[in-house]
């Protein structure tokens, strides 16, 4: 999810948080009142700031979730995926997306355009 959008969807990203919580995981940081934001990243030469959804921890591995949802800017969000699934493997995390019915079509789509086929989705 891009900033922007922020505001819109902040309701499924606390849902998204809760889902995490039952399924094991700790240590969670995200960008929501109440939790820790997670580390944001800068374009050198811009004023884009790169921030990841939801960061968490699991069994020692550290995970990346970012939040697949329609958005205005989808070229924005292209660039957010393929920065955070390059920057996970760098550091040998795991990078996941998470979405819900009525997002499936579009994400898959993003996934599609940008070569990420064997992401598999998170589905609440």
């Amino acid at each position: 999810m891009i900033y922007t959008d922020k505001d819109k969807y902040s309701e499924f990203l606390n849902d998204s948080v809760d889902y995490l919580k039952q399924h094991g995981f700790e240590n969670i940081k995200a960008d929501l009142a109440g939790y820790e934001s997670p580390k944001s990243y800068s374009k050198v030469g811009s004023d884009i700031v790169i921030t990841p959804d939801i960061v968490a921890e699991k069994e020692g591995r550290k995970h990346i979730f970012d939040i697949g949802l329609k958005s205005s800017k989808p070229n924005l969000l292209k660039s957010k995926w393929l920065f955070l699934n390059t920057l996970s493997n760098l550091k040998s995390h795991r990078f996941r997306l998470i979405t819900t019915r009525g997002h499936y079509k579009f994400t898959n789509e993003m996934l599609d355009a940008i070569n990420l086929n064997d992401k598999k989705l998170i589905k609440i």
